[in-house]
């Protein structure tokens, strides 16, 4: 459609994976979470993913 920009590709990945892990530890959800109640930590995560995609394509993508 637009084609492949691998730069965007590679950043976006990166940021995303970043901001995950950035909310993860500020919001308290663990490996310990996990094992001890893994719906919670799931549903926690499902969160995160959703607010840091969209920071991303706000970001990178949006802003083009």
């Amino acid at each position: 459609m637009y084609g492949e920009n691998p730069f965007l590709i590679v950043n976006s990945n990166e940021m995303m994976d970043r901001l995950v892990r950035q909310m993860a530890k500020k919001e308290g959800v663990t490996e310990q979470l996990k094992s001890d109640d893994w719906l919670c930590w799931l549903q926690k995560m499902n969160s995160i993913r959703s607010r840091a995609e969209e920071v991303v394509l706000h970001d990178l993508i949006y802003s083009l």
